[in-house]
């Protein structure tokens, strides 16, 4: 059978990355076909989207969510797999823009995405290499000020699974002369991604849901009593529309497009490392990310390869030579892998806001959307996902203290966005490589 190619993705196919090679068996779902009717239609069948319907067929709803590609294409299926608590905005800065009230509000929230997502696995059996803990390392004096400062934040709000790390102490988990020290998150920990989304989806049809794959959207009209979501090939409408494409929606609704600002990063994977060089490497398993601004993140896979990310191309593009961007940095960390042969390696956007808080609200009066993770999409999105939920179902509380949040516009608008963050990021690595 024959694909529709489509202007985002291709004819739909998953990219070559090692998830997708490593991928669990799933079934190829149908495209949306003619004029159809549900109560609840999602939009994205990524984290956001998933975990909204899950939370709702297992209330009872009757969900439909329509992919413009396969399950997890997108960010879900292609993120760095690492589960990291807290948002892209730190709490200091949430309570300097809105207040201590929404500060303390987003400070109870920030493990809630990995709790849920431990919750999926154990209750559904899903098949993802969940492991525990990550570590965020720094690499000068400054950065372990910021890691120092970071940790009493948390406690002063009660979260107490972190633990700072000397170069020593860092040493027993991440074996490398790279970083002046780290700390651990306890709660923290790391899967495979895309491995999690269609473990997700299966337990979304197993609650009664139904998902259309190979069925990106053309238009949205949210304006009517009964939003209608449109196909090539079909019509839904529905009582409920949840918009969860991200930074795939691309411009499909208007009004959302100026919100956030698509941004690609890279992955690669090794070949197997054996047993005795991946603990050599990292001993305790745990997986790891710097705290740059421009940072490299890493761990090891269920299968012992060593599985390292980094870079940013703000607007979404792909670099031409993906290894070529990531070896120097992963060699760096890593000598013990220089000459250790990358058998995949792949890009994918992920949606940036310019506050760097992720955004969810209405549009019309039965429109919902959540969308702008800035980096922090795999707890973000699983926690946003159980929110709307909870708004659709009645409870609105913790919907409009996200809804209230103001957004605000990149400055140069879409034309100049671009620019404006490639300059910001060139300042703040200006600050990193001095120690700043």
């Amino acid at each position: 059978m024959s694909r529709p190619s489509h202007p985002y993705a291709g004819d739909g196919s998953h990219t070559t990355s090692y998830y997708a090679a490593s991928a669990n068996p799933a079934p190829e779902r149908p495209t949306l076909q003619g004029d159809q009717e549900i109560d609840i239609c999602i939009v994205g069948a990524g984290y956001s989207g998933l975990s909204t319907g899950l939370h709702l067929a297992e209330k009872g709803y009757k969900v439909a969510i329509m992919e413009g590609a396969r399950v997890g294409w997108g960010a879900s299926g292609r993120n760095g797999g690492q589960i990291v608590n807290g948002l892209n905005a730190s709490l200091q800065t949430i309570k300097r823009r809105y207040g201590q009230d929404t500060a303390t509000f987003v400070a109870g929230l920030v493990q809630e995405g990995g709790e849920i997502i431990r919750e999926r696995v154990r209750t559904y059996d899903i098949k993802c290499d969940l492991k525990d803990k990550n570590i965020f390392t720094g690499l000068t004096a400054a950065h372990m000020r910021e890691l120092e400062e970071r940790m009493k934040l948390w406690e002063s709000y009660g979260i107490k699974n972190q633990e700072m790390l000397d170069k020593v102490q860092l040493r027993a988990h991440v074996n490398s002369d790279l970083y002046a020290g780290g700390m651990i998150d306890h709660s923290g920990g790391h899967m495979h991604p895309l491995n999690l989304a269609l473990g997700e989806a299966a337990a979304f049809e197993q609650n009664g849901g139904t998902i259309y794959e190979m069925s990106p959207v053309t238009s949205v009209d949210h304006s009517a009593a009964r939003p209608v979501v449109k196909t090539d090939q079909g019509s839904m409408t529905c009582k409920t529309l949840v918009l969860c494409g991200n930074a795939y929606l691309g411009h499909v609704v208007p009004e959302l497009a100026p919100r956030v600002m698509p941004v690609s990063t890279q992955v690669m994977a090794t070949e197997p490392l054996g047993e005795d060089l991946a603990h050599e490497l990292l001993p305790t398993d745990a997986c790891v990310e710097d705290i740059r601004y421009i940072l490299d993140y890493y761990r090891l896979s269920g299968d012992k390869r060593m599985l390292f990310g980094g870079g940013t191309v703000y607007g979404g593009a792909d670099p031409r030579d993906i290894e070529a961007k990531l070896r120097r940095n992963m060699d760096k960390v890593f000598p013990q892998l220089k000459g250790i042969k990358i058998t995949h390696a792949w890009s994918g956007n992920f949606a940036l806001s310019f506050s760097r808080v992720p955004q969810m609200g209405r549009i019309g009066d039965n429109t919902y959307f959540a969308h702008g993770y800035s980096g922090h999409g795999v707890t973000g999105s699983h926690t946003f996902g159980r929110i709307l939920s909870e708004a659709i179902d009645g409870d609105l509380t913790r919907f409009d203290v996200f809804a209230d949040v103001p957004w605000y516009p990149f400055p140069g608008g879409r034309m100049l966005r671009v620019p404006y963050s490639v300059a910001g990021s060139w300042w703040y690595g200006l600050r990193d490589r001095l120690g700043i």
